[in-house]
């Protein structure tokens, strides 16, 4: 085959392909805001979400974060995010890992807290992405009663998207959520003994 051949036969392949990605992007009329669940054993959940936070801000949109877990922490994308001021409502709510605090009633209490202050974020109409950063680790732990904080996020506002993260998420939130990521642990660098770092992990 000549490299003209070749060619020809990649465009009339590309061409195809194009007809049929650009019937399947026709066919998607629906508009409404997305429960979005990051989970599972590899790194990157919060991450993610923050990426996606980025790509709000471009937009012009208001965000809301609340932390269940995380707390006293000075990370890296808190300082990047307080240069967008209040178009950025950030809440820490979180007292630690659990086996920092090791008192179920205080985790309990700052969970309860912080799931007040999410909803009080979901009822601000200027909200257009609100993070609920770790929820599912709360939630794994019986934190929050997870029916109630299912049922709380269905009901979010029509134009409210959502991101929930952490790992081991609930089958009753997966099945709830319109988009669910399993980040996949393949190799960490932890396991050869490299600390976490500052810019990679907080």
């Amino acid at each position: 085959m000549t490299d003209s051949e070749d060619a020809a036969r990649h465009k009339a392949k590309m061409e195809k392909r194009k007809a049929v990605q650009d019937a399947e992007v026709a066919s998607k009329t629906l508009e409404k805001g997305l429960l979005i669940v990051n989970t599972g054993p590899g790194k990157g959940k919060s991450t993610a979400a923050f990426g996606l936070i980025l790509r709000a801000l471009g937009h012009g949109w208001r965000i809301g974060v609340v932390q269940f877990i995380k707390g006293a922490w000075s990370t890296g994308e808190r300082r990047a995010l307080e240069a967008f001021g209040d178009q950025v409502s950030w809440h820490s709510m979180g007292e630690g890992f659990t086996w920092e605090t090791q008192d179920k009633a205080r985790d309990i209490a700052a969970a309860e807290r912080a799931f007040a202050k999410a909803r009080e974020l979901m009822a601000d109409p200027k909200i257009r992405l609100l993070v609920l950063d770790e929820l599912n680790i709360a939630l794994r732990y019986d934190y929050l009663p997870l029916a109630e904080a299912v049922e709380v996020l269905r009901a979010r506002r029509p134009d409210l998207h959502i991101v929930v993260t952490g790992r081991n998420a609930k089958p009753e939130l997966i099945e709830a959520a319109d988009l669910v990521t399993e980040m996949t642990l393949v190799k960490h660098h932890f396991a050869v003994g490299v600390k976490a770092q500052e810019g990679i992990e907080f």
